[in-house]
C-alpha cells in the first residue's frame, strides 16, 4: 500500500443508531401476549353480554401494536462516521431517508461536548469555520460518553499524525 493511500485509510469507524430494548422476537411475544390475554378476557365479557368491552380492550392492544410500530421505524435512522488522517466524514440518514454528507480536514475539525453537571453529555457536534454537525442526539446518556471518549481521542490521534 502506498503512503497516499495509507494516510486516507481510516483509522476509526462508528455507527450510531438509537438503542431498542425490544428485539423483534421479543416484539412478537408481547402482542402474542397481548392478543392472548384480549381473546381471553374478551371471551369473558362476551360471554357475559358486555360485547362492547371486547372492542375497545382491541382498541387498546391496536394503539400499542401501532406505538411500537412507529418507534421501530424512527430506530432506522443512523448516523456513519469515518476518520482518517486526511479526512473525517459524516453520513448522517434521518427518518426521511434523504442522507447528508459532511466532510472535514481533521486538523481544522473540533469535537464539541456540551455537558450538563446531572445528566452528563448533553449535546456533541463537530465544527470547523462556519460548518456544525450535531452528532448522536438520539443516543442514550452512556453510549454519549462512550462515544464521546473514543472519538475524542481518535481526532486527538489524526491531529497528531
Amino acid at each position: 500500500m502506498d503512503e497516499k493511500n495509507a494516510a486516507d485509510a481510516p483509522f476509526f469507524k462508528a455507527l450510531l443508531v438509537p438503542h431498542r430494548s425490544l428485539s423483534r422476537a421479543g416484539f412478537a411475544v408481547l402482542m402474542g401476549a397481548l392478543l392472548f390475554v384480549w381473546l381471553t378476557i374478551g371471551a369473558y365479557f362476551m360471554s357475559i353480554g358486555a360485547w362492547p368491552i371486547f372492542g375497545f380492550f382491541g382498541l387498546d392492544v391496536l394503539a400499542i401494536y401501532i406505538a411500537f410500530r412507529v418507534n421501530y421505524r424512527a430506530a432506522r435512522i443512523r448516523e456513519e462516521i469515518s476518520l482518517s488522517r486526511t479526512n473525517l466524514h459524516i453520513r448522517k440518514v434521518p427518518l426521511s431517508g434523504r442522507i447528508e454528507e459532511h466532510s472535514f480536514n481533521p486538523f481544522w475539525a473540533r469535537f464539541h461536548v456540551q455537558r450538563h453537571a446531572e445528566m452528563g453529555i448533553t449535546g456533541m457536534a463537530v465544527e470547523a469555520r462556519e460548518k456544525r454537525v450535531l452528532l448522536g442526539g438520539f443516543l442514550n446518556p452512556d453510549d454519549r460518553e462512550s462515544f464521546a471518549a473514543a472519538f475524542g481521542q481518535a481526532l486527538a490521534t489524526a491531529k497528531a499524525r
